[in-house]
């Protein structure tokens, strides 16, 4: 009698590919792939089914990098790629790998329609706001004042908020993390990979050369307690070295503000509870920036709905139910025709 096996549980390096990792050292990107290859170990993924598309600059080596399948396209180009990789087989589990250049100026557009169709994709933006590939230049995400080779007087444009964006897109799954936090981001990749349809998670990432710190104020371990707030759903949305910060509606505004728990009478009752499925709540917490307000971390919204390609194969099978099969032959001599003597 023959007894089969369990195949033996993928460890984090058996998703990593033998290519030579080619990031400038201390990059964010380092962080970010083994968060990626940690989380796939978890979920126990299948390589052969797995797909990383990717577009142009530093973050699109990433398909190079894992024991996956992967399309290293073309710039702005990826979502576009992979909502035909995910059309063609829904059974693919398929990755979208892009910087905030890439996907927020001449990817923007196509950024803009995986997530308003729903496709089921993970769409991960490394937002380093700076363009890290091409030395230097000032993105769509960098603040205002950023001095850059195309900026050497400072940036006078107002920037991207990436998730403001993508709640703006009417995407259904938007959270965030940081490169280095290997506590939180596999956990909000795994939130990620559970939600049906197209999830957004921004990941702040460092880059060391070009634009060093940008974070630091709320990233730094001395400032990470004041300067961010961790969303979980049905959670209170209290911060701060002491925990003694939250966030509430300004009496008679719709407006955040800080306040603090034990003084002028506040206590945690009037501290606000996250819900998940609040768009207008989600839209204030993705608005936050520092040093005003904590940055928001975690899973800012998730509101699933029917994915893009279930609702197009659904259609297809509904069509072919109703339709009789025809030959090719027919099609081709149907409707209007004529012969050429």
């Amino acid at each position: 009698m023959n007894v089969q096996s369990p195949p033996e549980k993928l460890k984090p390096n058996d998703y990593a590919s033998d290519q030579e990792i080619r990031w400038c050292p201390g990059c964010g990107d380092y962080a970010i792939v083994k968060a990626v290859q940690r989380t796939l170990a978890d979920l126990g993924a299948d390589p052969t089914n797995t797909v990383f598309v990717s577009g142009i600059g530093c973050a699109a080596r990433f398909p190079y990098y894992m024991a996956t399948y992967g399309f290293h396209t073309i710039h702005g180009r990826a979502p576009a790629v992979a909502t035909g990789v995910k059309l063609a087989n829904p059974d693919l589990d398929v990755w979208v790998i892009g910087g905030d250049g890439d996907m927020l100026s001449i990817g923007g557009n196509h950024t803009l329609h995986v997530l308003r169709r729903n496709v089921d994709l993970q769409v991960l933006l490394f937002n380093n706001e700076i363009y890290g590939l091409t030395k230097g230049q000032f993105s769509p995400t960098s603040a205002v004042g950023t001095r850059s080779p195309s900026t050497p007087m400072g940036s006078v444009d107002a920037p991207v908020s990436a998730c403001v964006f993508a709640l703006g897109c009417n995407a259904r799954f938007v959270a965030r993390a940081v490169d280095t936090s290997q506590k939180l981001l596999p956990v909000v990749l795994k939130a990620a990979k559970a939600h049906k349809g197209a999830s957004f998670v921004e990941i702040l990432q460092n880059c060391i050369v070009y634009n060093d710190g940008v974070y630091s104020s709320f990233t730094d371990k001395s400032n990470a307690a004041d300067g961010q707030i961790l969303c979980e759903h049905g959670e209170k949305l209290i911060f701060g070295a002491d925990n003694n910060k939250g966030l509430r509606l300004k009496p008679g505004k719709i407006e955040l503000e800080i306040v603090t728990i034990g003084k002028d009478g506040i206590t945690e009752d009037d501290i606000l509870v996250h819900d998940e499925t609040s768009r207008p709540l989600a839209l204030m917490i993705a608005t936050m920036t520092a040093p005003k307000f904590p940055v928001a971390m975690g899973v800012i919204y998730r509101d699933p709905a029917p994915s893009y390609e279930e609702s197009v194969h659904a259609q297809i099978a509904e069509l072919a139910e109703k339709s009789p099969p025809v030959s090719i032959n027919e099609l081709m001599h149907r409707g209007k025709t004529w012969t050429v003597v």
